[in-house]
């Protein structure tokens, strides 16, 4: 069986991944797989690298004039930072939500539509309106807003944003989503609404979520990883990490003793 048709190859996948902001390095040799039907959640204390880490994942690292990256990154097989891969293409592969919600300044529908709009994905305004649709629902948010598309994103509450985004993010047939903390500015009803909605999301789209909250990693992800000081400490089963870890690091992290 070759390689691009084993049902087991990871929809990405980092081996010895170094990140360097100037002189600082910030991420230390870094082999990590990422599956298509998991949820994978990055934890660690803060500033110990998974963000910065997630950012390689899609390249947001090249808008930092210090940030260097070295080693191989791979989605599908192909080299993510090769001189052919087109950025702008690799985003819509892999989308991102941010921390703090960020809807446009525009509509609800326009939230949704731009991407589809600059990727040449509809040829229609009735096309347009299905993809629309089709992600505020996917995003749980159609119920909600569906009979005010045209009021501003911005008007919404800070769950409902956060939803646009990630529904902005799916609405242009991405293969992987990069979540960074993406529920630590809402309150537990809005964080509940979106843990939902990555266990529906599942399978749909390979997830990795970047969270400093061990209960939500523990609720919403399959895989768990450990990052400290810059690098990748244990990798596993969620249940085994906060369970049985094998590292003695791990252990006093998940234990409160430090982070």
């Amino acid at each position: 069986m070759t390689e691009a048709t084993n049902p087991a190859q990871p929809k990405m996948s980092a081996r010895n991944v170094n990140v360097f902001y100037g002189s600082t390095q910030a991420i230390r040799d870094v082999s990590i797989d990422i599956d298509m039907d998991k949820v994978t959640a990055f934890i660690g204390p803060s500033g110990c690298g998974k963000s910065t880490f997630l950012r390689t994942l899609n390249r947001m690292n090249d808008t930092v004039a210090s940030a260097r990256v070295e080693g191989d990154i791979r989605l599908d097989g192909e080299d993510i930072y090769s001189a052919a891969m087109d950025v702008v293409q690799l985003r819509a592969r892999v989308g991102m939500v941010f921390q703090k919600p960020n809807p446009f300044p525009k509509s609800i529908y326009e939230n949704v539509a731009y991407g589809p709009r600059i990727h040449g994905l509809a040829g229609s305004k009735a096309e347009m309106d299905v993809i629309v649709e089709r992600s505020l629902k996917r995003a749980g948010l159609w119920d909600e807003v569906s009979s005010r598309l045209q009021d501003s994103g911005t008007a919404l509450s800070g769950g409902q944003q956060q939803r646009l985004c990630i529904a902005r993010a799916i609405a242009v047939d991405p293969e992987v989503i990069l979540m960074d903390e993406p529920c630590s500015a809402l309150d537990p009803i809005a964080t509940a609404k979106i843990e939902e909605l990555i266990h529906e999301l599942r399978g749909k789209y390979a997830i990795v979520i970047v969270t400093h909250n061990m209960q939500q990693a523990a609720r919403v992800s399959q895989r768990t990883a450990f990052f400290h000081l810059g690098q990748l400490v244990e990798y596993g089963v969620t249940d085994d990490i906060f369970t049985a870890p094998r590292m003695e690091r791990t252990k006093d992290y998940i234990t409160g003793r430090y982070g």
